[in-house]
This record gives structure tokens, C-alpha cells and sequence, in this order.
């Protein structure tokens, strides 16, 4: 049984006892405990079940690793599933629940697919769910959504809070190890700013419980006089409980700090999400025990030598008191000699290499523990826990040779460096045959923009694995990533570190290499999907060849741990199977973050009121005085009218309008969105994203023009302005200057990058007001000002600077209305004072301000198009008549091929057209055009569709627009739209134009 022994724990503070709860039941446990160390002390050797065959599942690992001990954790508001018992620091009040069963941990009748197995093997989903048709409705999607994911999503809203940070450093150091401590000093003594984090709560990595001297002294001195000399250097920042999870372009690095995971009573975010960029980062990231292949290497009391032996060192927990230890490397007799230390009894060591090993091993036979060379597990025994194993020969076919007893059962398949971070931005892999691992290329680094590299790994991640290699591997990265950074590293001589010399390892793939099907079918490589050694095999046996597509067909590496310690494993099965070595098969994808972060940790303050902070206009205070109705429009919030008194909002609307149309009306238009473009090739680029021409657009000028997507699809419109001969100012929708804008630079960073182009988004540096109407030139002039409005000084589509009034400012002589307008940019901080001169002007003329629906009626009357409204994403612009809009003398804009398709030139498609009903009232909102016949589900037949419809205070009536097949060359005809209530209603169809088709009344 597993147990606290009265050694070991030097991360434990054995005054302070705390308590905590495991499926509702109470135990104890020590600060400094890990939620997984404190669960073996009490004897719970079951902590989970697999995902696919709901086999019994123990804790395997010591770290990050883990792929078995998956927690529910906490409850209400602090419910968090998926957490890994071995990274859980344990605290006083700790709930947690087992995952992946029912009703219970320790009866759970999802193990009858372990029953079943042989019928479930690797792939059999995309077989089995293929027919009949009708069963997966019915059938197979209830029973495999039942059956998806492991933990529980939280049904609470999160009760903590979460940050982001941002920061800049010349080197960031990803490891707290003795490699990462090493390369953390030679960048800091070079004078460059160095953050060093480390994703557990201790510094010095293995290195503490391995053993070793520095200089002659233990390691551990040695890490505790580093860690004070980092902690005193000015240039040097330390961060504990921070993980590394991801490497990006341009020395861009995401950090995950857990502030208060191990001690949720403190007040202050619970993680914290950096995003950090660095001249140079260095990936101390140590490396990674790999299990061995044999049949029930799966079962609760199996684990990674080096785990068990943190458990014994760290925590003072033994997981078993017979153990034996099974292994292809010197470094599992470590372990067997921490055990026999702690008064643990070690069978027998099996060691696989033939020719046994080094002076580790005579260590341990001189503590009395029996060494069998050249043998290996053929299988161990018992269900929920280990009873024992059967000893057979590593170069046999698994007949056994002895059965022992034991509880426990340590393994050790070799190393493999933790190259995740320098893969995620292209650092590419070579293979090591003596250590059999993939370790980083020094010469095929991560390179940025400029060609040089920028990610250098350190330590046991480059492949060493020896105390002193590791420790000089360290020095040299930290001073090559502060040279690189632009600093010049000092002279420094590394420390001189002393460890027991290793025999060379042996690679074991399989154990035994004979082993038949039935020993293949219980060899597990990936503990939680439940993928064995037999799946891999089938895989290439079916023709899935590429690493890739093997793991997607068996779902090798696709757990939660993404396949940390199963990878290699499944690749040297897979090329087994394949006749061929390793490095041609090749490795997986490794993919950011390195372990998974918190949804809330991604999400940071964006929750709540600030998840999309409301906009507001420089005016919104005076909207609010007045009792404006808003309405939200992206992330703003327009005016949607202004009612007075006991006022419908439909009747203020009419009143807007109406006083619009008469005299003169004023609207907040600050929201439209602004963005610059500017520089050398500024028109070449504009006339890429616009249908029209803007390069020839002259200075002083405005032109209208719309925006499609490369799939021909109109998505924006606005008028664009020539501000010089290099710069434009483009205006975009309210709901789109965002996305626009990122637009641009999604095209400018990734496709036109050698272009000479730079784009701001000001749109709310500008406080922007629509005068409109027939006395809007009447209200400016009496502002005064040097500026000139008259029609001859500032025609129809120009615009010009100057003064109006008090204020500087900039006129668009534009119209979204169809009257007299003038568009007036200032300043944002005078928006206000602006607004409030206008409306003082334009008193004696009865101004009055209007809102959106009274900007969105008077545009239909003049039949001028809404993106949203008109547009819905299958849209383009011939659909919308706006074909005037599309140069013929370019050779090429976005969607120009798109819109050349058969189906997106069809004369059949639905064409923008007016209507008016009848009887004079108004078309529903949503209503379809209907057609003669039914379609097969009996549904009326359609032909056509609504894409605006108001009522018209001007022509006191009901208008439409909509989009209908042929709709052009209908005029005249009458059709018939449909209505909620299931009847319908009769309309003409009409010119879209519906009011002062010439445009007199905005060009006087």
C-alpha cells in the first residue's frame, strides 16, 4: 500500500497539517504537499478512469506530465475540471472530485468497454457510425455525446479574477532548473534584463533529489546561492509558478502565472497571462522520463522511476513497499537506491540491456538489491492496483520466467528533451541515436524577421543529460542569448559539478520485443485516450503511414498532456511497423500553450461590464441629458431618437425626419469609423481592398467605394478621402472600423509586406457631426470662421481644413440623406463644445438633432445601401446594381476573381429592387418574397427577400427594399410578401430610388 514514510518530504512543512476532501471523503495532508503526493500518503492509489475504456487510472508521473490524475476541483463559483493532481499544490479546504465515471471511482460501468475492447480498437468510430444514416440521430450521437470529455464544465459564473501583463526583457529564461539558474546568472552579469520563471513553486529542477556536487558542495547549496545572487541583481526578475506556454514570432512569449492556486484565501487575481517580448529566450526546459511498453503498464502502482522518486524524496510517500523497477537506463537505480534507503523493500531490479549497468548498479548491489540484466516485464498483475509481475527475457516473446509480488512498479524508458517551446516557432528537431531522442538543432533555430535566431535552448532540453554538461550547457546559452541581445558576456568559468557516470542506455520499444498480440493489446502508449501499441500497428497496417494521420485515427498524443509521454513511444512503434527508422517517420506537430491554461486566465479583465466595454461618443453626456433612446451599434451605443415628452419613438422619428427634410437636423456620426492609410504605395494598396479606383483620386477629393472579401462578398463600404499625395483617410462603418482595420494589416503583415504602407485607426480622435439639411450651409456660416462653404468653395464629394467658428476642423461635403450636408470632423475633446455651438446656431431655424432610425429611413428614400442590412455575407455588389462602382481598368482587387465564378456571375441571382406596398403599410422586417409551388418539405417556394423596410414620413407610406430574382427588369410587377401571421402582403415593385432621383437637393 502506499503510505507516508517518517523520512524524506523536504518540500514539506510537517507543523502545519491541512485538510482536504476526494470524492467526499476527508484526508490530511502537509503544506507543501501535492494534491497527488497527499492522495498516495492516504492510500489512494486510484485516482481516475481512462477515457475510452474506463480502465482503472493511478498517478504515473510527478509533473506537468500526467495524463491519469485529472481533477474536478472546487465547486460553485471556484469549479475548475481537468486539474492535474501532480501540479495541484495542495491547501487547507481543497475539494476535489475524480473524473470520467459512474456512479462511482471505484464502480464504474463505463468498464465494460474495457470488456469490449477488442470490438473498440483504434478508429472503429469512423466505421461503426456509418450506418444505418438514421441511427446517429437516434442512436450514436446521444450515446458519444454522453460519453465526451472528461471533467465537468462549470455551470457558475467564475468567482476570481484574472490579469493580463505585459512586459519587455532582453532575455527570458523558461526553466528554474540548474541549466536555466546557470543561463539566468551568464545574461544577468552580461547586463541584460532577464526574466526567469519556472512553472513549479521550487527552483533547482531535478537536480535536488538526482544528487550531485557543485564545486564540491551538494546541488542544493548550490541552488540556494544562485537563486540569492539572481534575487539581488537589479536586471534580473524571478517568477515561481509561472509556465512558459508558448513561443511565438518576433521574441513573443506567453507566460501563465498561478498566483493563488495554493492559496485561494489570498486576495488578488488568481493567474496571471503575460505577454511578454524578448530579444532572446532561452528554453532551460529540462526533460521528460518516457515510459516503457508492456502489458499492464497502465494499472495503478506503475510509475516513472524518477516520479516515484520525487514522491520519496519531496514528499516522504512511498507508493508501495515492495517495489520493483523496470528499465533500459542507469537512471531508474537511482530510484531503486532512494527506496532501499528509505527502508523500502526493492525485489528485483529488471534492466533490459543485456550487458546491465554502470556504477549505479554496483551501488545497488551493494545494498543487497538482486540485479536481473537482459530481462523485463512480460506482464504485470492485479486490476485496481498492482499485485505483481511476470518476469520474462527482454529478447523472448513474453513466456514468463518468475512471478513477484510487489505493490508498486517503477519504470524508466530513457529521456527525451522538452523541445515543445523551441518547436512552437519553427526550431526544427534532429535525432540523437545514443540517448534515442529528438533534441533541438542548434543549426535550424527559430528565426525572426531579420534571419537571425532568437530561441536557444539550455540544459538537459539541448540532449545533454550529465550534471556538469548540464551545467556548462547552461552558462554558454545564457551568455550566447545576451550577445545576441547586444551585450557583451564576461569571462565566466562554469561551475565544475561531480555525478556518478551512466552506461550508455538501450532503446526498448516494446517489452519483451517478441511480444505477440494479446501482450500488444494490454501495452499502453497513451494513458488517457487508451491508445496500446496494437492500435499504432493497425494504424500502419490500414495504410496510415504519416505520423500525423496516425494520430488522428488512433488519437495517439490528442489527451490532455498532448502526448508528453506517449509520442515517442507511438513514433518508434509506428516505425517499427513501418520498416523504417525513427527520423523518417518524423514527429507530430508541438503546438502552444504547453500545458493548458485557465479559459479565465485568456480572457483576463475582458468579463462582465468590461468583456466588451461600451463606446461612447464625445456628445453621449448630452444624449443622456436629452433622453435619447440608444440603441447598441458594435460596441456603441447611437441614439436611436430623441422622443419628447409622452412622444412614440416612431413619432419622434417622423419629427426628426420631417425637420430634417424642411430646415436642418444635426447627428452624432463620431462612431463612423476613421482609419489612415499612408504612405508611398498607399493607392496601389487601397486600390487592392476597394472595387474602385483610389489612386487616382485628387487631393482635396472624396470618393464612395466598397470593400470586398477575397471570396467576392461585399463587407464594408464608406467614403474615402485624399488627404496628400500619400495619404488617404478612409471611413468605414460603425461596426466595422475594427475589423477593417484589421483587415489592412492582416494584408499588409502577411501578403503585401514590402509595401510601403502604414494604417492608424482615429476614430474616436475625431468627434464627427452630420448638418444636414436645406439650412445646413446657413447654421456653419452664421458659426463664422475663415472657412468658405459655399457650393462653389466646397463642391459635392470634396472637403477641405479650416476654421469654423472657434474651432479647427475638417468638412466633408458628403450625404448619406439625400439633402444638403456637410460631415464636420474635430477634435475629440471639443466634440462637445462643437455640438453645442451648432445647436446654438441653428436655433433660430429649429435644429434639432436626429438619431439612427432617422438616418437609416432617410437613406432608404434616397435608396442608398446598408452593410448589414443589405448585405449578409453572400452578398456582392453587382446583387446590389452597384456594378458603377467596379473599375474596369484594374487588373485586380480582393474578390475581382471570386465574383468571375460561374455562380457569382449568374444572371439568376436575386437582384436589389424597391417596393411599395399596395395598401401603403409596412412590410415586416425578415419577410420573404413568395413564389408559385412548395419546395420538398412543403414549404412555400420563395423568390426574393427583404433587406429594409420603414415607413416613409416623406411619402407618408411604406418602402422596401429587398433583393428579388431578376428584380431589375420586373418594374411594375406586384408581389407578394409574407407575413408572421401567415398571410401576405401585396407591394409594386419600384425603382429603389424613392426620393429626389437626380440628387438636386445635395448638390445646391
Amino acid at each position: 500500500m502506499s503510505t507516508r514514510l517518517t523520512t524524506g518530504g523536504r518540500l514539506l512543512n510537517k507543523a502545519k497539517q491541512v485538510t482536504f476532501s476526494f470524492n467526499g471523503k476527508q484526508f490530511t495532508g502537509f503544506e507543501g504537499d501535492t494534491l497527488a503526493s497527499a492522495l498516495l500518503a492516504n492510500d489512494q492509489m486510484m485516482m481516475g478512469r481512462s477515457f475510452k475504456y474506463h480502465r482503472p487510472r493511478g498517478v504515473v508521473a510527478s509533473g506537468a506530465e500526467e495524463p491519469n490524475a485529472l481533477m474536478n476541483m472546487g465547486k460553485d463559483g471556484e469549479f475548475e475540471p481537468n486539474q492535474r493532481a501532480t501540479t495541484t499544490e495542495l491547501f487547507d479546504g481543497l475539494t476535489c472530485t475524480s473524473q470520467n465515471h459512474w456512479p462511482s471511482l471505484e464502480f464504474d460501468i463505463g468498464v465494460a468497454n474495457n470488456y469490449a475492447a477488442r470490438f473498440l480498437p483504434a478508429g472503429f468510430y469512423y466505421k461503426t457510425f456509418m450506418a444505418p444514416a438514421a441511427a446517429w440521430k437516434h442512436v450514436f450521437e446521444p450515446i458519444v455525446r454522453q460519453s465526451a470529455g472528461l471533467g465537468k464544465a462549470p455551470k457558475d459564473r467564475d468567482a476570481d479574477r484574472y490579469e493580463h501583463f505585459y512586459a519587455f526583457f532582453d532575455v527570458v529564461v523558461v526553466g528554474g532548473g540548474i541549466a536555466g539558474l546557470q543561463a539566468a546568472k551568464a545574461a544577468g552579469q552580461a547586463g541584460a534584463k532577464v526574466l526567469l520563471v519556472e512553472q513549479t513553486a521550487h527552483w533547482g529542477g531535478r537536480a535536488p533529489v538526482d544528487g550531485g556536487t557543485v564545486e564540491g558542495a551538494p546541488v542544493a547549496d548550490f541552488i540556494e546561492a544562485t537563486v540569492a545572487e539572481l534575487t539581488a541583481m537589479e536586471n534580473v526578475t524571478l517568477r515561481n509558478r509561472m509556465m512558459g506556454a508558448g513561443v511565438y514570432d518576433h521574441g513573443y512569449v506567453l507566460g501563465y502565472e498561478r498566483l493563488t492556486d495554493h492559496a485561494p484565501f489570498l486576495d488578488g487575481p488568481r493567474h496571471r497571462l503575460w505577454r511578454i517580448r524578448a530579444k532572446q529566450i532561452v528554453t532551460a526546459t529540462g526533460a521528460i522520463e518516457r515510459p516503457l511498453s508492456f502489458a499492464g503498464n497502465d494499472i495503478p502502482g506503475v510509475m516513472l522511476a524518477a516520479a516515484l522518486r520525487d514522491y520519496v524524496e519531496n514528499f516522504g510517500v512511498s507508493a508501495g513497499d515492495r517495489t520493483v523497477v523496470v528499465t533500459n537506463n542507469d537512471d531508474a537505480y537511482r530510484t531503486a537506491i532512494a527506496l532501499k534507503k528509505a527502508g523500502l523493500d526493492v525485489p528485483v531490479i529488471l534492466d533490459a540491456r543485456a550487458s546491465g549497468g554502470g556504477a549505479l548498479m554496483e551501488e545497488a548491489k551493494s545494498l543487497g538489491i538482486r540485479v536481473d540484466v537482459g530481462k523485463a516485464i512480460a506482464k504485470v498483475k492485479g486490476g485496481k492496483r498492482v499485485t505483481g509481475v511476470e518476469i520474462c527475457s527482454q529478447a523472448g516473446e513474453g513466456a514468463a520466467l518468475e512471478e513477484i509480488k510487489c505493490d508498486a512498479v517503477a519504470m524508466s524508458g530513457g529521456w527525451s528533451p522538452v523541445v515543445h517551446l523551441w518547436s512552437h516557432c519553427g526550431g526544427k528537431l534532429i535525432w540523437d541515436d545514443a540517448q534515442a531522442h529528438f533534441r533541438p538543432d542548434p543549426e535550424r533555430a527559430p528565426t525572426s524577421h531579420d534571419g537571425r535566431a532568437f530561441v536557444v535552448t539550455a540544459g538537459s532540453a539541448s540532449g545533454p543529460l550529465h550534471l556538469n554538461a548540464v551545467l556548462a550547457d547552461g552558462q554558454s546559452a545564457g551568455a550566447a542569448a545576451a550577445k545576441a541581445a547586444g551585450f557583451d558576456a564576461p569571462s565566466q568559468d562554469t561551475p565544475k559539478a561531480e555525478a556518478t557516470e551512466e552506461a550508455p542506455m538501450q532503446p526498448v520499444w516494446l517489452m519483451p520485443q517478441g511480444a505477440g498480440p494479446k501482450l500488444r493489446m494490454k501495452a499502453w502508449l497513451d494513458y488517457q485516450n487508451d491508445v496500446k501499441v496494437s492500435d499504432v500497428r493497425l494504424a500502419a497496417q490500414e495504410g496510415y503511414e504519416s505520423v500525423e494521420h496516425t494520430k488522428r485515427y488512433t488519437t495517439l498524443g490528442m489527451a490532455t498532456d498532448q502526448g508528453k509521454l506517449s509520442n515517442i513511444n507511438g513514433l518508434a512503434v509506428l516505425s517499427d511497423a513501418l520498416n523504417q527508422p525513427i527520423p523518417a517517420t518524423g514527429t507530430t506537430t508541438f503546438r502552444p500553450p504547453y500545458t493548458p491554461i485557465s479559459m479565465g486566465a485568456i480572457a483576463g479583465e475582458a468579463r462582465a461590464d468590461v468583456f466588451q466595454p461600451v463606446r461612447r461618443t464625445p456628445i453621449h453626456d448630452w444624449h443622456e441629458e436629452n433622453g435619447a433612446f440608444f440603441e447598441p451599434v458594435g460596441q456603441w451605443r447611437r441614439p436611436y431618437c430623441f422622443p419628447r415628452g409622452e412622444e412614440s419613438h416612431a413619432d419622434a422619428v417622423t419629427r426628426e425626419i420631417n425637420q430634417t427634410r424642411k430646415s436642418v437636423g444635426l447627428l452624432d456620426a463620431s462612431t463612423l469609423g476613421k482609419i489612415i492609410v499612408k504612405g508611398a504605395d498607399a493607392g496601389k494598396f487601397l486600390d487592392m481592398l476597394y472595387t474602385n479606383m483610389m489612386s487616382t483620386l485628387k487631393v482635396g477629393k472624396c470618393r464612395y467605394g466598397l470593400m470586398c472579401n477575397e471570396n467576392g462578398f461585399l463587407m464594408d463600404d464608406g467614403v474615402v478621402a485624399r488627404i496628400d499625395e500619400d495619404t488617404f483617410l478612409c471611413h468605414t462603418t460603425t461596426g466595422g472600423a475594427e475589423r477593417i482595420h484589421g483587415w489592412m494589416e492582416d494584408w499588409l503583415q502577411c501578403e503585401w509586406w514590402d509595401w510601403n504602407v502604414y494604417t492608424a485607426n482615429v476614430t474616436e480622435q475625431y468627434a464627427q457631426i452630420a448638418v444636414v439639411g436645406p439650412n445646413a450651409r446657413k447654421v456653419i456660416e452664421k458659426l463664422g470662421g475663415e472657412m468658405d462653404v459655399s457650393k462653389e468653395a466646397l463642391a459635392f464629394m470634396s472637403w477641405k481644413d479650416g476654421k469654423i467658428g472657434d474651432f479647427e476642423a475638417r468638412a466633408y461635403r458628403i450625404s448619406f440623406s439625400g439633402e444638403l450636408s456637410y460631415e464636420i470632423a474635430v477634435p475629440a475633446s471639443q466634440g462637445r463644445a462643437f455640438w453645442d455651438a451648432l445647436l446654438e446656431a441653428g436655433e433660430e431655424f429649429g435644429i434639432m438633432p436626429y438619431g439612427t432610425e432617422g438616418l437609416h429611413v432617410m437613406r432608404a428614400e434616397k435608396g442608398f445601401i446598408m452593410i448589414g442590412d443589405e448585405t449578409d455575407g453572400t452578398v456582392i455588389p453587382q446583387d446590389l446594381n452597384l456594378q458603377w462602382a467596379i473599375s474596369k481598368k484594374k487588373e485586380d482587387f480582393l474578390g475581382k476573381r471570386a465574383q468571375l465564378r460561374d455562380h457569382m456571375a449568374s444572371p439568376e441571382r436575386w437582384k436589389l429592387a424597391g417596393f411599395e406596398t399596395l395598401d401603403g403599410s409596412v412590410i415586416p422586417d425578415g419577410s420573404y418574397i413568395v413564389a408559385n409551388g412548395t419546395n420538398a418539405n412543403g414549404q412555400r417556394n420563395v423568390q426574393g427577400r427583404v433587406t429594409s423596410t420603414y415607413y416613409s414620413p416623406t411619402l407618408d407610406r411604406g418602402i422596401a427594399m429587398g433583393l428579388l430574382h431578376h428584380g431589375p427588369d420586373r418594374m411594375g410587377e406586384v408581389v407578394e410578401f409574407n407575413k408572421v401571421d401567415g398571410s401576405t402582403v401585396k407591394a409594386k415593385v419600384v425603382d429603389p430610388v424613392f426620393y429626389d432621383k437626380d440628387g438636386e437637393k445635395q448638390n445646391v
